[in-house]
């Protein structure tokens, strides 16, 4: 070909020639799929045939139809049948695709579903002709074995190409051996049975024959690869996946699926398989470990590619594995997954454009580029379908020929070949881009050993030099490490991660970036973490995660204890929507429940399982309060309604799963509220705080009361119990009536009553002053109504101004007898002129005065309640304003004390104003029954 180039795509120049006519519009002619000679030779060879295959896009029914026609009114062997079955949908697909249009997933699923039907039917031969020669493959247990056909790939992720081969692997799932001919003679083990079969399989599907062959076989992802045995057993590959499977089997296996015999895809055997598989795919905790694997992978199809076009430069552009290709998009996606899909179940799915839209809700891509990688990798598997359809060649590479390139664009939809390679141009521009920014970093100017210019260095060399550099404090905490077993005893190439962390956090510390005190919590935080490498590989890999991280654990100590109680939650730091946003409760319970799902389509749905999903998905909100926090994002107001908000989800879930494992439930729902008290009913948590909550249930069952303390002792214990991923919350039911000699779960009417003074049986003025704080936090929406009626006839009940006071004085002594201030240090909280001063004269305005004043009523917070009880006449003129911007302060301060773990407990001029301020609202409101 001459050359003329095709302005500004680097394809064009290369292909376009001079007899091509970019400029001429492209039509319907230009498009017929009998520019194919693949189609053409069908046309010709089957013209008879081609009417058996019912009109439209081809589905399982209609080319099982189409064999069972083949096979009986033609007169067909059924190997025979079933590779004229798949001329017959190849041709059909290149109708409906390049003529019609048809979609992308229309294709791949019918070639996917030949395969199917195939593979089911190479089963079905192998058995009856095995089976009356050796008898049945038998089990201990006298029932039959199972052989499994496992797609892997694209066959597994039901997307199969147009001219593809097929990855199988044979597993059966018990030793054993066969029932004999029936004379009880011939018997063989149940792996020289299978190992028949497999060869009898291939025989039927991938030999070529006249009519060519229905699927190219390939068997080099089974365990050990081609030097393996065709078919292992269920135990043979659980060991092999524990003692010898590589990191980059398990992007293969993340697609596996059991695609026939058909009668096996129901079956019981199916849960010991995935329960093998999904250990070995995904990893317990966050897997950045992989990053590197991965890319040594894709150089090695890189370089692969690069000698095959060695001597032919077109060979160059493939659409598959040339940068940009198809495989960057699905390397992309799978990255993603087994990083993260062992903690996040909803990401566990294998067809690539449906993980896509995964990986972008869970926020680990941004919508708009998983959306442009969807449109590439869709544009990228119709023009690989379009190559292939040419001559039924596994090809990826652009056609040369300019009259194949003409088809090939205007069967696309093009006006002309130019504006077709432009396009091409873009979509691999995008996704090359996007496949550099995850995979590009990591060890990129770092030394590999052999073939670095000069001599390599050990990792304890280099650590060694690097000290010179270091803080003097930094680096003794360093030189600790040279001699500390945990870091002997990692790999070389871990401790070389550990080494660059080092230089890094060094440098960082050089230009002001980070503090010296955050680079030593940082190795306080990292030591007990050493034999989890795939930390140390994030923080390699996240340049932005390190650096944040570091800000963090400079900024106060809390974050650090916090991130070692919880290491997983430093992922949340990579997100980039981390600061920009706050807590979303809707769509915390719709991740908990796509999770559960997702658990439950694999059988992993145990009560464990959710009780660490439930941990994993708190403590990851929890953290990104915590990040927004330490950066300023949030003020102390905030945080508080983020924490409040994400304790009343995880109750929410909490309650909705505990009732649907609960064993005598007799209802959908349960009938049943959680009243919450204090810092839950007020919105003001903190981190750590426990729950004061109160159960409640209106159900007239007959045994109502036996199955709600069922229920209530059930999310106590979810909420409570430690596991593997810590705990949620520490509960405080003493609120409750009666306390803790009370019954754990009250009927409503029983509460109504104790609370509203009616009977023998009636709640303190401690438990009233609660109330102006309760909130009913979940339950059916009549219990809302009857609770909040409850509540304001409690706190709108006529009292004694003077009987009050006292009783609220006497109180508050108690409250500060049990909380002594060491010498003479302030108590944000519990001196006099501290926050429980504020909160105490809040709850006395609120009883005393909302009867005639409706405004007081709400639940608003002290801050709120002050001012309007100003504006009601019910405070000095301004005494409103200033107390509640004094017990903002004191909030703020007791914020930041805990957050660094400090004491509470403060200088006296430090809140002197605040203090004073305090003191006259108490001296005001309650200073007479003080004096009393």
């Amino acid at each position: 070909m001459t050359g003329h180039s095709c302005p500004g795509s680097d394809i064009g120049e290369r292909f376009l020639s001079t007899n091509v006519n970019s400029a001429s519009p492209f039509g319907a002619a230009e498009r017929r799929a009998d520019h194919s000679r693949f189609v053409q030779r069908v046309r010709r060879r089957y013209a008879d045939e081609l009417a058996c295959l019912a009109p439209g896009a081809p589905d399982k029914a209609a080319m099982r139809a189409c064999l069972e026609r083949l096979a009986g009114e033609r007169g067909l062997a059924r190997p025979a049948a079933l590779r004229v079955l798949r001329q017959l949908v190849l041709e059909r697909l290149a109708v409906i695709d390049a003529e019609q249009g048809a979609p992308l997933q229309a294709v791949t699923r019918a070639v996917t579903e030949l395969a199917e039907l195939a593979l089911d039917e190479a089963c079905r031969l192998a058995f009856a002709e095995l089976d009356a020669v050796h008898g049945a493959p038998l089990t201990a247990s006298g029932a039959r074995a199972e052989l499994w056909v496992i797609g892997m790939g694209k066959l597994g992720a039901r997307e199969l190409n147009v001219s593809s081969d097929i990855d199988l692997i044979y597993v059966y799932d018990h030793d054993g051996e066969t029932a004999g001919n029936a004379e009880g003679r011939n018997r063989l083990s149940n792996h020289e049975y299978f190992a028949k079969a497999v060869k009898h399989i291939y025989q039927t599907v991938g030999e070529t024959t006249e009519h060519g062959c229905v699927f190219r076989v390939d068997l080099a992802l089974r365990p050990n690869g081609n030097s393996g045995p065709s078919v292992v057993s269920l135990g043979a590959l659980e060991e092999y996946f524990l003692v010898q499977g590589r990191e980059w089997e398990r992007f293969a296996w993340l697609k596996s699926r059991v695609i026939a015999p058909d009668a096996v895809l129901r079956t019981a055997g199916m849960q010991a398989l995935r329960a093998t598989v999904l250990p070995f795919v995904f990893r317990r905790y966050l897997d950045y470990g992989v990053f590197e694997s991965l890319r040594v992978l894709h150089r090695q199809i890189r370089d692969h590619a690069a000698k095959r076009a060695a001597g032919n430069p077109g060979r160059a552009n493939d659409v598959k594995l040339s940068r940009g290709g198809i495989r960057e998009i699905e390397f992309t996606v799978q990255l993603l997954q087994v990083v993260r899909g062992g903690q996040f179940p909803e990401l566990r799915t294998r067809p690539t454009l449906d993980a896509l839209q995964r990986v972008a809700k869970a926020g680990l891509m941004p919508a708009d580029k998983a959306e442009a990688l969807a449109r590439a990798y869709e544009f990228l598997r119709q023009v690989e379908h379009r190559i292939q359809y040419l001559d039924d060649q596994q090809t990826h590479v652009m056609p040369e020929r300019d009259e194949d390139l003409n088809w090939l664009a205007a069967s696309m939809g093009f006006a002309n070949t130019c504006a077709f390679l432009h396009a091409l141009d873009a979509h691999r521009e995008v996704v090359a881009e996007e496949f550099d920014i995850l995979l590009g970093g990591g060890t990129q100017g770092s030394c590999k050993g052999k073939g670095c210019n000069g001599a390599a260095r050990s990792a304890d060399e280099e650590l060694a030099s690097a000290l010179a550099s270091l803080p003097q404090a930094f680096a003794a905490r360093v030189q600790q490490w040279r001699e500390h077993p945990r870091v002997q005893a990692l790999r070389e190439d871990t401790r070389q991660r550990l080494v660059r962390l080092v230089q890094r956090t060094g440098a960082w510390i050089d230009e002001g970036r980070v503090s010296e005190l955050a680079a030593l919590r940082m190795t306080d935080w990292i030591e007990p973490l050493l034999r989890r490498e795939s930390y140390l590989a994030l923080l390699q890999e996240r340049p932005s995660v390190h650096e944040r991280l570091l800000r963090l654990l400079g900024a106060a100590k809390w974050p650090a204890r916090y991130l070692m109680q919880h290491p997983g939650v430093i992922d949340e730091l990579a997100s980039q929507q981390l600061l920009a946003e706050r807590f979303d409760a809707e769509a915390f319970e719709a991740d908990c429940e796509s999770r559960r799902a997702s658990l439950r389509t694999t059988g992993e749905d145990d009560e464990e399982a959710l009780l660490n999903l439930l941990r994993r998905a708190h403590h990851a909100e929890t953290f990104r309060t915590l990040a927004r926090d330490v950066e300023g994002t949030l003020t102390v107001e905030q945080v508080a309604d983020d924490l409040s908000a994400l304790a009343d989800a995880v109750l929410r879930l909490t309650a909705r799963w505990c009732w649907s494992r609960l064993k005598n439930r007799h209802r959908e729902t349960p009938a049943f509220g959680i009243v919450g008290y204090g810092k839950l009913g007020g919105k003001e948590l903190g981190y750590g705080s426990d729950l004061d909550i109160v159960f409640v249930y209106e159900d007239e069952h007959e045994n109502a009361g036996e199955i709600y303390a069922a229920f209530v002792r059930k999310m106590i214990n979810w909420l409570t119990v430690k596991t593997g991923e810590g705990d949620l919350f520490e509960i405080d039911t003493a609120l409750r009536p009666n306390g803790n000699s009370g019954l754990l779960v009250t009927r409503f009417e029983a509460y109504e009553k104790y609370q509203t003074q009616r009977g023998s049986n009636t709640a303190w003025t401690w438990e009233h002053q609660a109330m102006t704080r309760a909130r009913f936090v979940l339950g059916s929406a009549s219990l809302t109504g009857r609770f909040d009626a409850v509540r304001e006839a409690v706190i709108t009940a006529p009292r004694d101004p003077a009987a009050l006071a006292q009783e609220i004085v006497a109180m508050r002594a108690k409250v500060r007898a049990a909380h002594p201030v060491r010498g003479e240090r302030f108590d944000v909280k519990h001196s006099a002129g501290g926050m429980v001063d504020v909160e105490f004269v809040v709850q006395y305005l609120v009883l005393l005065h909302s009867q005639a004043h409706p405004e007081l009523r709400a639940n608003s917070g002290n801050i709120t309640l002050l001012r309007r009880a100003e504006a009601a006449g019910l405070l000095s003129p301004g005494l409103g304003e200033a107390s509640g911007r004094a017990y903002r302060r004191l909030r703020q301060v007791q914020h930041r004390a805990r957050l660094d773990e400090a004491p509470t407990q403060v200088d006296p001029a430090e809140l002197q104003e605040e203090a004073a301020t305090v003191r006259r609202l108490w001296q005001e409101v309650l200073g007479h029954a003080s004096a009393a």
